[in-house]
């Protein structure tokens, strides 16, 4: 029996989301698994088409992890559980150290969470709760070594798995052809519509482009706080017709765009508190064969291998985001780019991922 404690889960979309859904759903491969999760709107639906156990907490936020960490320390004294699975520091702060030495627990970091200065009370906390965990799982060597330096210690580094590529239906197929159209080339970004993710600059990079590429049309799926903004800003450009914004996809229609396009472009910088831990949707892209565009601030290197399966770059200089654009479209080299990130993206597959997971149990 494994169990699973996660503030992240869908049917809430994100990256850790599916990060925790894979895992759980790996973890089924090698005996049962409970999960503790908080409720979403649809959950009820996603849970009863789910092979998994879940167990939705309710209630105000600042109870709610009260009444889950009381669950989980009941359902670690009424059964015998072979690893537990904490998706953030928090999830586990509330677990007593004793009920916790009964089972294998691994806690996952993921670099934005745990980016406190060192002795802060918040930092003295993160630290507090991880060294309750067996195991602290970083999602790539950029977070291990930025925890390491929060003081840290103990830090595994194991990738999340890709949940994809899934079988994509018809109607889904031509929905996003009819949204493409003849465009050429076609590029793409599917994430939160926030400062760390560069869209506007991808957006300027884009108008830069026009001249070479007059057909060139680039598609962004998500929302967030920079809707307004990033609305303004292509009206301003004249982008109208060339960028397409898309605040809410089905998946089947999100996996459709991603078949579609010839390059996923993602340059993340660092906003504020918040830097690119790993970038799962570098590895989803590829999945399809299509080449990745990332920053160099983060922990994109393990999801991208720049000059492989495409390239990283500076998401704050426009001249780095259209050389680095450029030299992909150039003589169709994302086709051959793409190739290589298929194959690198089978290294992601999650039966080869959990494995490592089991082998520390």
């Amino acid at each position: 029996m494994f169990l699973v404690s996660t503030r992240n889960f869908p049917p809430e979309l994100g990256g850790i989301q599916n990060l925790m859904e894979g895992l759980s759903n790996a973890l089924l491969n090698h005996g049962p698994v409970k999960v503790f999760a908080e409720t979403q709107d649809g959950d009820e639906n996603y849970d009863q088409n789910s092979k998994l156990n879940i167990e939705r907490v309710s209630g105000f936020k600042i109870f709610r992890k009260y009444r889950k960490a009381n669950l989980v320390k009941e359902f670690l004294t009424s059964n015998e559980v072979r690893a537990s699975f904490f998706d953030h520091w928090k999830s586990i702060e509330n677990i007593e150290k004793n009920l916790l030495s009964k089972t294998k627990s691994f806690c996952l970091i993921h670099s934005k969470e745990i980016n406190h200065p060192v002795g802060s009370s918040l930092n003295k906390r993160v630290l507090t709760a991880l060294a309750k965990a067996d195991h602290v799982i970083a999602n790539s060597k950029f977070t291990k070594e930025f925890a390491m330096k929060l003081g840290v210690k103990n830090v595994t580094v194991i990738n999340p798995g890709c949940n994809y590529p899934i079988q994509i239906n018809e109607e889904a197929k031509e929905f996003a052809k009819k949204i493409y159209g003849s465009a050429s080339p076609k590029l793409i970004t599917v994430s939160r519509l926030d400062g760390r993710k560069s869209h506007q600059n991808v957006m300027m990079t884009v108008k830069n482009l026009l001249p070479k590429f007059p057909s060139l049309k680039y598609i962004s799926i998500g929302d967030g706080d920079e809707r307004k903004n990033l609305l303004k800003l292509r009206k301003e450009l004249g982008l109208e017709k060339n960028v397409d914004l898309i605040f809410k996809s089905t998946e089947q229609e999100k996996v459709a765009f991603l078949e579609q396009s010839d390059v996923f472009v993602m340059p993340s910088v660092i906003y504020k508190k918040s830097v690119e831990g790993f970038g799962i949707t570098y590895i989803e892209a590829a999945s399809y064969g299509k080449p990745s565009i990332g920053g160099i601030y983060g922990g994109e290197g393990d999801a991208i291998k720049s000059g492989q399966t495409g390239y990283l770059c500076n998401g704050n200089d426009l001249n780095a985001i259209y050389d680095t654009l450029l030299k992909t479209l150039a003589n169709d080299h994302y086709l051959e780019l793409g190739a290589n990130a298929l194959e690198f993206s089978k290294d992601f597959s999650w039966e080869k991922i959990v494995k490592k997971y089991i082998s520390l149990i």
